[in-house]
């Protein structure tokens, strides 16, 4: 059985700190920890959804780097 592992401290802390300046600059609606443990959510255009750590690191790099989603 394949289980996932638990993401590391420092993949969350650089998800929160991604998701707290896209949320300043007014690209996402909010963000917080989902449901699981290995998940983040990201509130985009009012719909809350739930990423893997890693998902959600290289969707705020992208969000942040191109202004917006596209």
């Amino acid at each position: 059985m394949i289980t996932e592992t638990e993401p590391n401290d420092e993949l969350k802390e650089q998800v929160r700190q991604l998701a707290e300046e896209a949320f300043d600059q007014h690209l996402i609606s909010g963000h917080g920890h989902g449901q699981y443990k290995n998940e983040y959510q990201i509130v985009i255009e009012g719909k809350p959804r739930h990423y893997k750590y890693q998902e959600a690191y290289s969707l705020l790099k992208n969000i942040l780097e191109n202004k917006g989603i596209k």
